[in-house]
This record gives C-alpha cells, sequence and structure tokens, in this order.
C-alpha cells in the first residue's frame, strides 16, 4: 500500500503532439503501473447494480466505475491542453486512447514511410571528427530506437556494422585488434562500444601528455639561453669592475712620494 501510495506521486508523461510512439510506451507502463490499462485495453461495461446487491457487488461495482474514470483522468492529465481541446469530448478512456493513436501514430501506410525515411537517415550517418564514441553511438541509437517504436524490427548487429564501415582511420588499429581477436559477426554493440572507448580515451591521454612535455623544452631550453645571456652579461660587467679595480690600485702604486708626507698611494694635491 505504501509503495503505492508513493508511486502515486510520479507525474504521467506529458504528450504535445511530437513523438507519440514514445510517449504510447511511457503512458501504457505508467497506466498499468496505477492498475488502469485495463479500463482502456478491455473496455469493459459497468453494469447497474441488481436489486438488493451484496456487499461485494457494490464494492467490485465502484472499483470498475472509479477505475474507468482514473483512466481517463490520467490521459486527460497527460496531454498539453491544445491537445485536451481535442479529446475532452470523448466519453470513455477508450475513446480517448484510439484517437490519439490514429491521429498521430497514423496507418500502416504512414508509419512504414516514416520507418523508411528514419532507416535512410540512419544510412547516411558519418561520425565527425569532432564527435566522440559515445555522441556517435547515441546518435545512432536514437534513430534506431525511433525506428524500432514504429513497429520495425531493427537488430544490433546493423549497428555494429555501421560503427565499423563508418569509423575514421584513427580507429584502424582497434579494428584490427578485435578483428584478430574476436568474431565481429557475434560482437555485442557494447562490446564494441567498449573497445572504441578505451582507444579513445588512450589517444587523448597521448595528446594530453605530448605537449605538455613539448612546452617543457621549449621553456627549459629558452630558460637556458636566457641564463647564458645573463651569465655572460654578468661576467661582462664584473670584469669591467675588476678592469677598474685594478687599474685604481696600478694607479696607486704608480704616484711619487707625496712632498707634504712623502707617501706612494695618492696626489699631492689629494694630501
Amino acid at each position: 500500500m505504501e509503495a503505492e501510495t508513493s508511486f502515486s506521486h510520479i507525474s504521467s508523461p506529458i504528450f504535445d503532439g511530437e513523438n507519440y510512439q514514445l510517449w504510447a510506451v511511457k503512458m501504457e507502463t505508467y497506466l498499468e503501473a496505477m492498475d488502469l490499462w485495463e479500463a482502456i485495453e478491455e473496455d469493459y461495461e459497468v453494469h447497474p447494480l441488481p436489486n438488493n446487491p451484496t456487499v461485494a457487488q457494490i464494492k467490485n461495482h465502484k472499483e470498475r466505475k472509479t477505475r474507468k474514470s482514473k483512466a481517463k483522468a490520467c490521459l486527460f492529465a497527460a496531454v498539453s491542453t491544445t491537445i485536451f481541446t481535442r479529446i475532452m469530448s470523448l466519453k470513455s478512456a477508450k475513446d480517448v486512447w484510439d484517437y490519439l493513436k490514429k491521429e498521430y501514430a497514423g496507418d500502416d501506410r504512414i508509419r512504414g514511410m516514416q520507418s523508411l525515411n528514419l532507416i535512410r537517415e540512419f544510412e547516411l550517418q558519418m561520425m565527425k571528427d569532432s564527435e566522440t564514441i559515445k555522441e556517435y553511438s547515441d546518435k545512432l541509437l536514437g534513430i534506431v530506437n525511433k525506428v524500432r517504436l514504429l513497429g520495425t524490427l531493427f537488430s544490433d548487429c546493423k549497428i555494429v556494422e555501421k560503427i565499423l564501415v563508418t569509423m575514421p582511420e584513427r580507429y584502424e588499429a582497434s579494428i584490427t585488434t578485435l578483428e584478430n581477436t574476436k568474431d565481429l559477426s557475434k560482437i555485442t554493440l557494447a562490446e564494441l562500444i567498449n573497445a572504441l572507448q578505451s582507444q579513445e580515451q588512450r589517444r587523448l591521454m597521448r595528446q594530453d601528455q605530448v605537449p605538455e612535455g613539448a612546452l617543457q623544452a621549449k621553456y627549459s631550453g629558452s630558460d637556458k639561453k636566457k641564463f647564458f645571456k645573463k651569465n655572460q652579461a654578468s661576467n661582462s660587467s664584473k670584469t669591467t669592475v675588476n678592469q677598474f679595480q685594478n687599474r685604481g690600485k696600478f694607479l696607486k702604486r704608480n704616484f711619487p712620494p707625496c712632498q707634504h708626507c712623502n707617501k706612494l698611494c695618492h696626489p699631492p694635491f689629494k694630501c
């Protein structure tokens, strides 16, 4: 009872006129979980109670009537305002469901044309250089799921073949490894995607590491050049200072004796 109460708080999927097949699958599952799908699938009639009904008959009559009302209410709440104005005059939940199916799902001919268009879109797909394996596989699976919702069978083997044929050249090593180690006719879609993603991650890691090493070598080389230039400038400045100091010592040693103090370290006018 607690589980049913908690599930009743989950809102039903809303249909706005797009992707009817997807909405129909979600809505049918929702109604089954709420124990209301029987009112649509069987479309039973609620007969009037007999004279002097028993407690069980009264309870069963009320439950069947309530179930049909709840199913209709759920369908009304699961569509947009624009669609609601088209179905609000319908009497039963079965009438509402059949109207939506006829209006938006179309007949077999229309569904067949939609499937062909989607299959053609699938066949024209090619992986872009900027796409990852996950992005490309998700795009293919999105198209395939729409085809399946229209009632057309579409096996995973076709998706595997499509990915193997349309992979860029940078994945050639992984595909060759798979050819040598596995039977590609029996490989699953999950195995193929995982194998390609592993190579993709290793390639991205190498790309992150190579520029970093090259950048380090570049800066280390430039730092060495700056270091040598700085040392050369420092050495030249030290040489100049030493030359002046030595010259001063030389001049001091070669002064004649001062006439005032008889010392040799200065000229007479500085005494």
